[in-house]
């Protein structure tokens, strides 16, 4: 039982880490599009298909609000950052349950 939990303790740091990252990138990708970008920038270029397709998926069920501005990156942090809080935290709180019952007589 203590391997199965060391095993769901790293799952849970690399899918946390994983997520924090991508909230960092739809974040610079929402502040880079504040300013006119140059398109062929390799950071823009970077940002723009790392986050083009979870933003791809979010667009085609949310309508731009007043016809102008896309809140896709909004809902895309909150979906990340609800998944960080409770995916993570659930696995990491699984795994500690494992390790306390793995150290009962």
């Amino acid at each position: 039982m203590l391997i199965l939990a060391n095993i769901l303790s790293a799952i849970a740091y690399l899918l946390n880490t994983i997520l924090f990252f991508l909230i960092i990138l739809v974040v610079a990708r929402a502040v880079i599009s504040w300013v006119s970008p140059d398109p062929f920038n390799p950071i823009v270029r970077f940002l723009t298909q790392a986050t083009d397709p979870m933003l791809f998926w979010l667009r085609r069920y949310v309508p731009l609000v007043g016809g102008r501005v896309d809140i896709t990156p909004i809902i895309l942090l909150l979906i990340l950052s609800f998944l960080r809080i409770a995916l993570v935290r659930t696995i990491a709180d699984y795994a500690e349950l494992l390790r306390r019952s793995a150290m009962l007589p």
